[in-house]
């Protein structure tokens, strides 16, 4: 079953369920992938992984609205609850992410193959990793961890 078909299953489900907050989120992620589908610039399929990456973009747009919002109105906003809970609810479709320690593992193994050493050398082991394993982990994290190895090699 691909993510587009559980969306809608549970959309149904939510429906029934009279849950309100799933089918705003659902209702609201099958609207970025509208979008993205009738889009000039997109063509071929509608993949899992296009689904994915409309889903993480939608995340970071909640996360960032979260920031902004708790400057402006402090950490009490009833729209803050909503946002935390289609992140929390919306991460539940997405591919599992590595463990910092999984990470850091491969990341000491990029460093030997590639034979990297150096700050310098950030981009050309972040640029390994992230073309093989782009869905399993978080590209800050990654950013942050391949800098501390290198610091250890260089």
């Amino acid at each position: 079953m691909t993510i587009e078909e559980k969306l809608n299953q549970e959309l149904v489900k939510a429906m029934k369920a009279r849950d309100q907050k799933v089918t705003d989120a659902i209702k609201m992620v099958k609207t970025k992938i509208a979008e993205k589908r009738t889009s000039v610039d997109f063509k071929g399929q509608m993949t899992d992984e296009v689904v994915c990456e409309v889903i993480q973009a939608y995340i970071r747009q909640l996360k960032k609205g979260i920031e902004e919002m708790k400057q402006v109105a402090g950490d009490d906003h009833p729209l803050l609850q909503k946002y935390r809970f289609e992140i929390e609810y919306l991460s539940g479709f997405l591919p599992k992410k590595m463990s910092e320690e999984e990470m850091r593992a491969l990341i000491k193994e990029k460093i030997t193959a590639l034979g990297a050493s150096g700050k310098g050398s950030a981009g050309k082991v972040m640029g390994a990793i992230m073309k093989e394993y782009k869905d399993k982990v978080d590209g800050a994290l990654l950013r942050k961890l391949v800098e501390e190895e290198l610091e250890k090699t260089g």
